[in-house]
């Protein structure tokens, strides 16, 4: 007997002592599963399995009969996948690593890249923004989809472009259904950081199907419907201390050390209502003939009512600020143009006061920011098809198309708080004294409150002591989609000693990409232009005062006002409106001809059209003979593009059209050996292509408001990525719904997609050019505000980094291996009662990557800290592969029995390079931060009351585990913190 295979599941390492005994119980039941094996051929009746049993069960079968190297995960009743999430279930696959937005997943690595594709039911899907990896998980709801099928080694039939591999999200087909399916679940989730902790999120799902035979063949009809609210949020303190005092210079220290240069409390809160459609109509006239039609539609409103408290200006202060107490950072090594360099060690400040300024440049300021990205995007799929089945023949068609539209209203806007205890000047800002801890791996950061010249709490929250600094708007749109038509034979050998059947078709696609910028950007620097907050009192909010949830911290930023974020989000005209009556009274009053805020017009530099037409051919040939089984084939892929942008010359915009083409031959097979009943090796071979990002091929470019973030320049000239992968595993079924393998993986990149950042120059005093054409480096950005790179009172207007995707030279190479382990003690109930409801599954994967050739470079402000700890170069890097961790693992312990359903899975993974740090979009130090080791436990239980309802319960990240960031190298400079919330789900299950 065989049984059918499906893993998800949650755990999370408690302690060592929980490791230990999991790791024995592996031992146990794995010589448990040999006496199962001797004794399976004595066995006369059928196991009957159900629930996670089943899925696991049927997935391994799947796995097990494939010819190609592929994971699947099945759901384990309808509605029912191991997570939520839809990145959390692909965790459970051995390779896949996910990134998390927070606390949520939200992006999938396979073999430690992102470059994948998504499909559903096999057709392409389109994401909202300029990326090709297809739509986005958090549009599509788990609870709709019935199986996931990831390709990791393709076939010459799999559509190209993809690296890491292919995912295949199914839905439910009607005709297989053996009887009326009627399923709902009505689910609450509960946020640990939600300011009303009884607060729950609503989830409904549905799904209703059927099937008829009549006169006219068989009719099968199926729908699912689901619905959510969630609720998330995330506090993410980030420290900067890249900047360098000499020794002796600060009377806090004889020695030189990092300085604080900049403090941002930032809290994230994403509120999402999403509704998915998926349906399917299936109509077979004979049993030769049949013909379907699938339709998904869903509609995802994000709302993002985040803050920030930034204390600016702090630079200013690094001769003078107070340190009590400094940590050594050790810089570790960098493996950089010139070989291997040793950054070496410096002291750091950990614990002072910077005290207010009361003339010159008025510092450090508190400036308060409320961001409402909002995000409304709708995605629809459909497909029509058939397939014809007679005989020796099999012949299937389809047309398909999928679209995204996306919009992103967004308001953000900037307070400046002005202190009524320290003296003001011309500019729109002064000084409030900031104390800071960042010691015990804590960023700790909020007012001097020791200080004499500290507001108070009622001071905080007056808003007469506040001035409107920045009113920025977007609403920009975009529009991806992809039309195709395929068209795919087989024809099957029955005489042949080898060849079972071979398989040829023909694919076309139009793919587009539209992105047109809607966007104002309104700022105030000096007092005379800029109206206290008593004028626009009726549009402020306090804002939230619960940055200590997370972690019981004595010291942050309770008390501040902002732009109320409810009204920015809901109506942003209203909001315009009230600021416009208050510019124009003050500036009446003052005499300031600055004038008021402009609605958003379209951005002549971020507007591009892309459009590309690919005609794909393959032929492949299946093979069986003796203990083997495969096939061999090749790809032909032929695309044109056009890419179509403005450029502005002198004030003059002119709309200018690139045209390009490429093709590829891509070879591609995969081999089975069946060495024994229950051993197989697989292996594979093939080459791919890997697409640029849309707005990578793009003419324009976008600015923004702040002079650190670098320019995204276009670069229309990038081809695609080649790639060629290897593939071996061995795999055995030891036992019925068990497995041992052991697989390696090999791929060598070239043309790989490599950032290239450069940086302006700075002068002795730190300021930047502030004119164009920025001959010493980078590229003049006209809206950007000057802050510290300028004397104070400077326009908006300074040189700003740039950013360029380009082909990096020569060969990368990622390569690792993958363990899997899965076991269940089902089989011996008769001798362990209740305890044969255990199982267990777990994965383990590591990988490296190595190869490139182009280099990160330091930044100015850490070039000087490096040349003083002994750099005769400027340090740089090897540009890394982002979000690669080259160990990571999960295990995942179950029990099912009795009507008792439970899972763990614990989820651990390694260090790795990452550009998601918070606030800004520019590398600090001038590299990718470093995301440290990170682990997660989930869990689930569900009780089935009857036949018909099943009460659960579901927890995500049950300990609160944060986020670590550092900056250079791993353990080096902490700069960045993500405190997440604990997630909590309660639901109840109907099925009839």
């Amino acid at each position: 007997m065989r049984a059918k295979t499906h893993t998800h599941s949650k755990t999370r390492n408690l302690a060592a002592p929980f490791r230990l005994s999991l790791a024995a119980a592996l031992v146990s039941t794995f010589s448990m599963g040999l006496q199962a094996q001797e004794s399976e051929e004595q066995v006369l009746e059928e196991v009957v399995v159900t629930g996670i049993r089943a899925s696991l069960a049927n997935a391994l079968d799947q796995k097990r009969d494939s010819a190609n190297l592929v994971e699947i995960i099945q759901a384990e009743d309808i509605g029912k996948l191991p997570d939520q999430n839809l990145a959390e279930v692909l965790e459970n696959i051995p390779g896949v690593q996910i990134t998390r937005t927070a606390g949520v997943g939200s992006g999938v690595q396979i073999r430690g890249t992102n470059a994948n594709r998504t499909e559903i039911n096999g057709v392409s899907t389109s994401g909202s923004g300029t990326g090709r990896s297809g739509i986005d998980f958090e549009d599509v709801s788990a609870s709709i989809i019935a199986g996931i099928e990831v390709t990791k080694a393709s076939e010459a039939k799999t559509i190209e472009g993809s690296v890491g591999g292919t995912i295949n999200l199914k839905t439910i087909r009607p005709l297989d259904i053996d009887e009326p399916l009627v399923a709902a679940r009505i689910q609450g989730e509960n946020s640990s950081l939600a300011e009303d902790s009884n607060d729950l999120q609503p989830r409904i799902s549905g799904t209703f199907g059927n099937n008829w035979d009549t006169d006219y063949g068989s009719f099968g009809a199926v729908a699912s419907i689901s619905w959510a609210e969630q609720d998330v949020r995330a506090f993410r303190p980030r420290a900067d201390r890249d900047n360098y005092v000499e020794a002796g210079v600060n009377p806090s220290s004889d020695e030189h050390f990092l300085p604080a240069q900049f403090f941002v409390q930032d809290y994230d809160n994403y509120q999402r209502e999403t509704t998915v459609f998926a349906g399917t109509l299936e109509w077979a006239p004979s049993e030769e003939l049949s013909f379907y039609f699938d339709a998904m539609y869903s509609e995802q409103d994000e709302e993002q009512l985040s803050s920030r408290v930034q204390t600016s200006g702090i630079s200013t202060l690094k001769d003078t600020g107070i340190v009590t107490q400094f940590e050594t950072v050790n810089f570790g090594s960098l493996d950089g143009e010139n070989g291997r360099q040793n950054l070496g060690s410096i002291p750091a400040a950990v614990k002072g006061i910077l005290p207010a300024q009361n003339d010159d440049r008025f510092d450090p300021n508190l400036r308060l920011s409320t961001d409402t990205n909002s995000r409304e995007t709708e995605n629809s799929i459909f497909s029509l098809g058939g397939t014809w089945d007679k005989d020796k023949w099999r012949v299937s068609a389809e047309i398909s198309t999928s679209e995204n539209d996306t919009t992103t209203p967004n308001v953000l806007s900037t307070l400046n708080f002005i202190n009524p205890n320290t003296a003001v000047g011309d500019n729109n800002e002064n000084g409030t004294p900031i104390q800071y801890d960042l010691t015990g791996g804590s960023l700790e950061f909020g007012i001097a409150e020791g200080e004499a010249n500290a507001p108070t709490r009622e001071q905080l929250l007056d808003p007469a002591n506040y001035r409107l600094r920045d009113f920025n708007q977007t609403q920009d749109e975009a529009e991806n989609g992809e039309d195709a038509f395929r068209i795919d034979a087989t024809y099957f050998f029955e005489d042949l000693p080898v060849l079972t059947s071979v398989d040829a078709g023909y694919r076309f696609n139009k793919t587009t990409s539209f992105q047109n910028q809607i966007r104002s950007n309104y700022g105030l620097r000096s007092m005379a232009d800029a109206p206290s907050g008593d004028m626009f009192a009726s549009v402020l909010a306090a804002g939230p005062d619960n940055f200590d949830d997370a972690d019981g911290r004595d010291l942050y930023f309770p008390d501040f006002l902002v732009l109320d974020p409810k009204q920015a989000i809901s109506s942003p005209q209203a909001v315009q409106d009230v600021l416009n009556a208050a510019i124009a009274e003050h500036q009446a009053n003052t005499g300031s001809d600055k004038g008021g805020i402009d609605s958003p017009t379209s951005s002549t530099s971020g507007f591009f059209d892309i459009e590309e037409e690919t005609d794909a051919f393959y032929l492949q040939a299946n093979f069986e003979w003796g203990m083997f089984l495969g096939n061999v084939g090749v790809r032909y892929v032929d695309t044109d593009v056009e890419s179509t942008g403005n450029t502005v010359t002198n004030d003059e915009v002119t709309r200018t059209t690139t045209k390009g083409s490429y093709d590829f031959v891509l070879p591609r097979i995969n081999l089975v050996a069946n060495v024994t009943d229950d051993v197989l090796i697989r292996g594979g071979w093939g080459e791919d292509i890997r697409r640029p990002d849309f707005d990578d091929l793009s003419t324009s470019f976008t600015f923004d408001t702040s002079p650190n973030p670098a320019v995204e320049l276009g670069n229309p000239g990038l081809e695609p990525e080649e790639v060629e992968s290897f593939d071996i595993a061995a795999e055995w079924y030891f036992a019925p719904r068990a497995v041992v393998s052991i697989g390696y993986f090999h791929k060598d990149r070239t043309g790989l997609f490599t950032r290239q950042d450069t940086d302006p120059v700075e002068d002795e005093n730190g300021f930047r050019d502030t004119t164009p054409p920025c001959e010493a480096g980078g590229v003049f950005n006209p809206i950007a505000d000057p802050n510290v790179f300028a004397p104070p009172g400077t326009p908006p207007g300074v040189c700003v980094p740039t950013s360029q995707v380009i082909n990096g030279a020569g060969e990368t190479t990622q390569k690792g291996w993958e363990l899997v382990f899965q076991y269940d003690l089902g089989d011996f109930e008769d001798s362990l009662g209740w305890a044969s409801g255990f199982g267990v599954i777990a994965n383990y994967t590591t990988q490296e990557f190595d190869g490139s050739e182009e280099y990160f470079s330091a930044f100015s402000r850490p070039t000087t800290v490096f040349n003083a700890l002994g750099a005769t170069d400027t340090v740089t890097m090897e540009i890394p592969l982002l979000d690669l961790s080259e160990d990571a693992y999960n295990i995942t312990a179950y029990y099912e029995k009795y009507g008792l359903s439970a899972r763990m899975r614990y989820t651990w993974r390694e260090a790795y390079r990452s550009e998601d740090f918070g606030s800004t979009s520019s590398y600090p130090w001038g590299f990718p931060v470093v995301q440290e080791d990170r682990s997660q436990l989930n869990a689930s239980i569900s009780y089935e009351i009857n036949d018909n309802f099943v009460v659960g319960v579901e927890a995500i990240n049950i300990t609160e585990e944060e986020v670590e960031q550092s900056c250079v190298n791993e353990g080096a400079l902490l700069c960045y913190q993500g405190l997440t919330d604990r997630r909590i789900t309660f639901g109840l299950s109907y099925r009839m």
